[in-house]
């Protein structure tokens, strides 16, 4: 018999908190008190997080380890717990313990009221700098502005989703992935929970400023043509732009005695016009690679095993 409610949880390097992760994951919902699967997904972990969940899942039935071959990254961590997950509900929460798995009853809840996807939605963040919260706050605004799909502000990929949006995720063939935007992107009711996002339980935060900044890229280059339709205009500004400095230019050398001030300006505008040039080559950039990557159709993830306790017979 199917599960009604699936966890998947991607992990990578997460040793220090996963035996708390597990203890309370297991705690919510057997007082939920229906079928449910834990799927932890690990996303080539260096240290010793695989050989945790392997031994949760000699003793549990409910626990299934899914183990990559190599690290491949969050979003296709995910990707691979949401087709392996067998619930009618699907839970996606981080291992770290800052999205507290205490609010699965009220998600449930919402679920049950008709709500397809119920995603957690940060009212506060706890233990996080001050430039990691006004970054963060940028980073789900810009994200928003930015692409064509409609998806909450100060949101990650803490949800549930119903069966039939996470079959149609599923089923959608593109490589580079942003779960959150997909899941925007199919539609079907959604709602808010709102809760205060926890200090990280242990470890050290996988999304330095970096990675956020690509995180960003990913999200924009895969739902929004936002970016060259602004190189574009940006590209006519300044042609613009020229064409008036050059008239000015012309009328003082054929009208004026006015000596042309020479290389200082002229050398600022080439300097300031090859580096936009230079800029829009390397959007452009990144929109081929992405269509690079899908036409090389290779796997998002590749599965070493998949570990979980046998059957009595």
């Amino acid at each position: 018999m199917n599960p009604v409610y699936s966890v998947v949880i991607p992990m990578f390097n997460e040793e220090e908190v996963i035996a708390e992760t597990y203890a309370r994951l297991t705690r919510v919902m057997q007082e939920m008190a229906e079928p449910y699967e834990l799927v932890f997904v690990n996303d080539g972990s260096r240290d010793k997080t695989a050989e945790i969940i392997a031994a949760f899942c000699a003793d549990d039935g409910a626990v299934r380890l899914v183990d990559f071959s190599r690290n491949f990254g969050h979003m296709p961590a995910i990707s691979a717990g949401m087709e392996y997950a067998r619930g009618d509900a699907i839970f996606i929460i981080d291992a770290d313990l800052q999205d507290p798995p205490e609010i699965f009853p009220q998600m449930a809840k919402k679920w049950r009221e008709g709500f397809h996807v119920v995603y957690g939605q940060r009212e506060k963040r706890e233990g996080e700098s001050l430039f990691k919260k006004v970054s963060a706050k940028i980073f789900y605004r810009f994200i928003r502005r930015m692409t064509s799909v409609d998806m909450p502000v100060d949101t990650g990929e803490f949800r549930l989703i119903d069966r039939k949006v996470c079959d149609a995720v599923n089923a959608l063939p593109e490589k580079s992935r942003y779960i959150r935007g997909l899941v925007s992107w199919v539609g079907f009711r959604q709602t808010a929970v709102l809760y205060v996002r926890q200090e990280r339980f242990a470890g050290q935060t996988k999304y330095p400023l970096r990675k956020m900044i690509a995180f960003a890229m990913d999200a924009v280059a895969s739902f929004s043509y936002r970016p060259l339709k602004l190189a574009t205009t940006l590209g006519l500004l300044i042609s613009l732009t020229g064409f008036v400095y050059l008239a000015i230019i012309l009328y003082q050398a054929l009208f004026t005695c006015t000596t042309v001030p020479g290389w200082a300006s002229t050398t600022g505008i080439v300097v300031f016009t090859q580096g936009i040039v230079l800029m829009i080559l390397g959007l452009i950039g990144e929109y081929i690679g992405r269509i690079y990557d899908e036409i090389k159709n290779r796997p998002t993830y590749i599965v070493r095993e998949v570990i979980e306790k046998k059957s009595e017979v």
